[in-house]
């Protein structure tokens, strides 16, 4: 399992997430994984591009299970 560190912002969207990761070439790629079902999200099926990502969530494609943590630098309010 791989993690993902927000820094800076609370979430991140699915698509934004799967490109940074470089588990797709582009955004339009990852757009189009995720509207044909190939993308979970929490162990579901998710079909929505911008799907907001928090701390704790898990993300999963092509074999690859990623899970969002919140980060080191990020002081509580």
């Amino acid at each position: 399992m791989t993690t993902f560190e927000l820094q800076g912002h609370d979430y991140i969207q699915l698509n934004q997430l799967l490109k940074l990761l470089n588990m797709v070439e582009s955004g339009g790629e990852a757009n189009q994984v995720i509207t044909a079902g190939l993308v979970e999200v929490n162990g579901q099926t998710e079909l929505q591009k911008r799907k907001k990502l928090y701390p704790g969530d898990k993300a999963s494609y092509d074999g690859e299970l990623v899970e969002i943590i919140k980060g080191k630098n990020e002081t509580e309010s």
